[in-house]
């Protein structure tokens, strides 16, 4: 059961998933692949579920409802933790379909487990592989975009490259997070040239919530 206060989501099913994610969360020592001295491979970590938090996903679940989405995308789903809170949405708001990406096989796989488990995996198509590659054709419109990148060696971030590639097919009025503050995410983001206006929400250190407005 999720002890957490005041959870907008009422399905005790979903909610026992979620807790147990968020109180298994193993992380590697030394800080991970955000750490200069660990390795960025994300093959490497296989075994743990980099997420957001819950307090993160409970917003991404109120913005879903509110926009009565049905069609929403995100990278990286990792072991399904957002995956779902966006499902769990989109079942109440009627149906409608989380489109994820990751590029690991094992997560792929615990990231199905998860969602049948809270029954929600009619709600979700996971797509393996790059996201630069799979999120190029959502197929249609989406209404909300979670932007949860993995750090590179050099070049441009990986979510400033997924950015520049959802955000025309992300509906005007629709909303995109980013978990992480790359810079230059940022710096795409809040250039009002690109048709967004942006705030930073003082959630797990930093989540940057931005509107399509054209």
């Amino acid at each position: 059961m999720n002890d957490r206060p005041h959870s907008p989501i009422q399905d005790p099913r979903v909610n026992a998933v979620i807790a147990r994610l968020q109180g298994a969360r193993p992380r590697p020592s030394g800080g991970g692949p955000r750490s200069s001295f660990n390795s960025r491979d994300p093959h490497a970590y296989a075994e743990q579920g980099f997420s957001i938090h819950p307090e993160q996903g409970e917003l991404i679940y109120l913005l879903c409802r509110g926009l009565r989405a049905t069609r929403v995308a995100e990278f990286a789903t990792s072991v399904g933790m957002s995956t779902l809170y966006f499902a769990a949405a989109l079942r109440d708001n009627g149906g409608g379909t989380v489109i994820g990406s990751e590029i690991v096989p094992a997560k792929v796989e615990a990231a199905k487990r998860n969602l049948a488990e809270a029954g929600l995996a009619n709600y979700a198509e996971i797509r393996e592989g790059d996201a630069r590659k799979t999120l190029r054709d959502l197929g249609g419109p989406v209404d909300f975009v979670l932007i949860d990148g993995w750090p590179g060696e050099s070049g441009p971030s990986l979510a400033r490259e997924v950015i520049e590639i959802v955000a025309p097919q992300l509906l005007v009025g629709g909303y995109v997070m980013n978990d992480n503050a790359e810079p230059d995410y940022l710096a795409f983001i809040r250039d009002p040239r690109n048709g967004f206006v942006s705030m930073t929400l003082p959630l797990k250190g930093g989540t940057e919530l931005s509107l399509k407005v054209k």
